[in-house]
């Protein structure tokens, strides 16, 4: 896997993040409030299906195991990202000036 590395160089004053960012066109709060939006809907279907099932409206036993996977799966890595991220902050906060 290649990583690739921003051309620009990054200035005291922040300029060309607040250029790169913009650029980008989606921002950092947005793309996290989408992943978790999106989690939400795999929850949701997972219930309608497990709902559904129970109701005997359907007999797709298969689909009804995906999704719940799908949003268990999806749930899990969510919950691994916060922590990482929160251990990031962590790391950063013991850091002393």
């Amino acid at each position: 896997m290649k990583i690739n590395f921003p051309s620009q160089q990054i200035n005291a004053n922040n300029s060309s993040v607040n250029s790169a960012s913009k650029n980008a066109g989606v921002s950092f709060m947005d793309f996290l409030n989408n992943a978790v939006s999106d989690v939400n809907k795999l929850q949701i279907e997972s219930e309608k299906l497990n709902e559904a099932f129970a109701m005997g409206k359907t007999d797709n036993i298969p689909q009804v195991m995906i999704a719940a996977e799908k949003a268990d799966i999806a749930l899990q890595f969510t919950t691994q990202v916060r922590n990482k991220f929160l251990e990031a902050y962590q790391e950063i906060m013991r850091i002393s000036v």
